[in-house]
């Protein structure tokens, strides 16, 4: 449901004091090296963050970024230039170079340096050789000079302090080693700020990553969604304008490119969507869904199809089935009702790239044949088939086509789990939750085993293979992912009644 908030994150009123800027869309990617964005490109943004901002903080000169700071000028922003550097020294003194022109070239629109971006935190450089690079551009410029990373990094490395002008601190609740839940994030950024506070007590500090994402996967109990990103970015603020700090958010524009490197949530830190349209226009009702109606629609003209294919079905059947078949057929069509939207949703912004449009739209494909397929075998009184029913033999045109679509649809719902609960087994941190679209698909599958489960029968041993990788799958993610985060319970739930209906699997046994 909408709901508003007492203050819109952006206040139309109160200019955002700094937001982080890259300016890439669609498939533009600092990850390529040969990406460079034009200045017209960078100017319709500058333009279009002017009204919410009056300062942007860049990360590089490189792909065309070294033209902010002249573009700014004419646009009226200041600009936190920032000059990238990695283990390679002859990127470094190219980078430090072009920043320190630009630095004397825009005295007046580049407020401060920031010599370097969590470069400690990847391990990139030594405290010392960074502590060398900043004093050596100190020497150049006129403008406060800065270092970013996150605060736990400048605790841990106490000679930097000596050597900057003021402190650039990131704190993101999402983030954090143990994830923070968005109602406490803003009392966090701000127990974390005093507590670096006392400890560099002689300069400023400056809050220069600060945000909450509005799409991707739990981390314990720190959810993204859209509310929540609008009232984390608004309790920050409030605080921020309460007890007189700086804040730089992150992000202005959605960033895809970064999926790849931290997964869906890595993409939607943006004030901006990927249409750059605002996420949060002032005054207006704030949604995680905000295409819900479409989605009521389409979810109760799929349960209509679920019940339509089940006395469909009775037409060609002369007897009446069990009153636990229609409440069978009732409940994968509610269940196919109710998350149609919310897989739909999800599909839209999980998938990336072709493998991944791929393996969610056949989830959730499988996902809306499920229901349909299973209220008919329901209604004509037939089992769910075995993965071997695929390439057995068949007794009727009709009925072995059926067979086959509904076991297709079985072995990709089978599949596409398996993969990811082996996921979240070895490579977790940056994976969605795929519980809508498999809880559709899974629920119709459990009540057709339920209610028309052969009562002979050898259990197939593929079944019972995938079986025993779920049911394992899920007993280690509960156990790694917490008991806060509902997204991996709900998921592994859905892995255990999946790995029970493949458990009761029966196939006929070929006669020697």
């Amino acid at each position: 449901m909408p709901i508003t908030l007492a203050r819109a994150p952006i206040d139309p009123t109160s200019k955002l004091q700094c937001v982080s800027y890259a300016p890439f869309r669609g498939d533009q990617s600092p990850l390529v090296e040969k990406t460079r964005i034009e200045a017209d490109q960078i100017e319709q943004d500058l333009r279009q963050l002017k009204e919410i901002t009056n300062c942007v903080r860049t990360y590089s000169i490189e792909h065309g970024l070294d033209q902010v700071p002249g573009i700014a000028a004419k646009v009226g922003l200041k600009v936190i230039q920032g000059i990238w550097l990695g283990s390679d020294r002859v990127k470094n003194l190219a980078q430090i170079a072009v920043a320190l022109r630009l630095a004397k070239d825009y005295p007046d629109t580049i407020s401060s340096l920031v010599v370097g971006n969590e470069v400690l935190l990847r391990g990139e450089m030594t405290a010392s050789d960074l502590v060398a690079i900043i004093r050596s551009v100190k020497a150049q410029v006129t403008v406060p000079v800065t270092y970013a990373d996150v605060w736990e990094f400048w605790l841990q490395n106490r000679q930097i302090y000596d050597a900057v002008d003021f402190v650039t601190i990131h704190i993101l609740p999402y983030w954090e080693d143990i994830p923070i839940r968005a109602k406490s994030a803003a009392d966090h950024v701000n127990s974390i700020r005093q507590r670096v506070a006392v400890a560099f007590p002689d300069k400023e500090i400056l809050i220069g990553e600060t945000g909450w994402p509005s799409e991707g996967r739990m981390r314990e109990g720190a959810l993204p969604s859209r509310t929540n990103q609008a009232r984390v970015v608004s309790e920050i603020l409030k605080l921020a304008k309460e007890q007189n700090f700086r804040v730089n958010l992150i992000e202005a524009y959605d960033q895809p490119w970064k999926r790849r490197l931290e997964g869906t949530v890595g993409g939607y830190w943006g004030f901006f969507d990927s249409m750059h349209r605002l996420k949060y226009p002032p005054g207006q009702p704030i949604s995680n869904f905000p295409r819900w109606k479409w989605y009521m629609g389409a979810g109760m003209a799929l349960s209509v199809l679920v019940f339509a294919t089940a006395l469909l079905t009775l037409r060609r059947r002369p007897w009446t089935p069990r009153l636990s078949s229609w409440l069978g057929v009732g409940t994968a069509a509610t269940t196919a009702g109710i998350l149609l939207g919310i897989a739909a949703d999800k599909m839209y912004y999980e998938s990336y790239g072709f493998g991944g449009w791929l393996q969610w739209g056949a989830l959730l494909a499988a996902a809306i044949a499920s229901p349909l397929l299973c209220a008919k075998a329901l209604m004509a009184g037939r089992g769910l088939p075995t993965f071997l029913d695929l390439i057995g033999p068949r007794d009727g045109k009709w009925r072995a086509f059926v067979t086959i679509l509904l076991g297709l649809t079985l072995a990709v719902t089978t599949l596409i789990a398996a993969e990811t609960a082996l996921g979240f087994i070895f490579d977790p941190r940056y994976r969605d939750f795929p519980f809508a679209s498999l809880t559709m698909a899974v629920v119709p599958f459990a009540i057709l085993t339920t209610l028309n489960r052969p009562q002979q029968g050898v259990r197939p041993v593929a079944e019972a293979v995938f079986a025993g990788l779920l049911a394992i799958s899920a007993a280690y993610t509960l156990f790694n992912e917490g008991s806060r985060n509902w997204q991996a319970i709900w998921t592994c739930v859905i892995y255990l009644l999946l790995a029970i209906t493949l458990w009761r699997a029966r196939a006929e046994q070929i006669p020697e």
